[in-house]
């Protein structure tokens, strides 16, 4: 039983179709623009992922799910690179192009690790059906400082090994714990002095979830702001952080995978990244 777990070939049946930008997964539709003739966005919003917060909540394990790796995310992993209106709106569904997996197959290694799917859950598209994480993030509306696929999330790369969150804050002494807190205005002040531009932080029951570093369309970093507070209701909830704040570390699930390969089914045909 355990050899047929081994040499398990897991089948991702994820079909790329009409997959577009629409990078907000909870409340997209309250303040996405939608169309291709909106106006060019303003900034980028590069969001990261706390996993030690974000993976506590699972409970179910899958192949493609990053929280049920047999070794625990102790990094920040990218959501996305988002384009942002300054009204606290953003550009979505910017055309009808297809995400092609095999154009960013040279990166995937990296995207596997750095920016993986936290949860088990195909991403719906932005003119309906379900696909792939990274086809849900592949950055149309990011044209015309960005003009492909490619040079989408190899930028975004770029952005998150440049400014490593997680180096500064570990270097500040902010370590995942389950035992202690950190108060919000001394982790915001370290990002600050890092890289010269105020964040923007989203807390879950006191946990720190996310945290988005803004860049002007040179790609140097600009203030965030207060938006979530302020413009996006449905963000107010747990968009307000507390005056301390816990950076979780967590146990995850584990798949009785052993060394599987995991492929996906692209266009009626398997595609693995190897």
């Amino acid at each position: 039983m355990a050899m047929a777990a081994k040499n398990l070939l897991v089948s991702l049946s994820l079909v790329i179709s009409s997959a577009v930008l629409f990078p907000r997964t909870e409340g997209s539709g309250d303040r996405g623009v939608l169309g291709q003739s909106q106006r060019e966005f303003d900034y980028f919003a590069l969001a990261l992922q706390w996993p030690g917060t974000y993976c506590q909540r699972t409970r179910h394990c899958c192949s493609s799910n990053g929280c049920c790796r047999s070794y625990p995310l102790t990094e920040f992993t990218i959501h996305g690179l988002w384009p942002d209106y300054d009204d606290g709106t953003w550009p979505a569904c910017c055309s009808n192009s297809k995400f092609d997996v095999k154009k960013i197959s040279s990166l995937i290694p990296t995207l596997e690790k750095y920016w993986p799917s936290l949860s088990c859950s195909s991403s719906s598209l932005c003119h309906g059906g379900k696909g792939l994480f990274w086809g849900h993030e592949h950055g149309t509306c990011s044209y015309p400082i960005v003009q492909d696929e490619y040079s989408y999330f190899s930028k975004a790369l770029d952005l998150y090994f440049k400014y490593n969150i997680t180096n500064i804050l570990n270097s500040a002494g902010f370590l995942a714990t389950n035992s202690e807190k950190y108060f919000l205005k001394d982790v915001i002040a370290t990002i600050e002095n890092a890289i010269g531009a105020s964040p923007e932080v989203v807390c879950k029951h006191g946990s720190l979830e996310e945290l988005r570093i803004c860049f002007y369309k040179d790609f140097k970093p600009r203030d965030c702001g207060i938006r979530s507070n302020t413009l996006h209701s449905s963000f107010v909830g747990r968009s307000s952080c507390p005056k301390q704040i816990s950076l979780p570390s967590y146990s995850p699930l584990m798949l009785e995978l052993g060394n599987a390969t995991v492929t996906w089914l692209v266009d009626g045909g398997l595609f693995s990244p190897a």
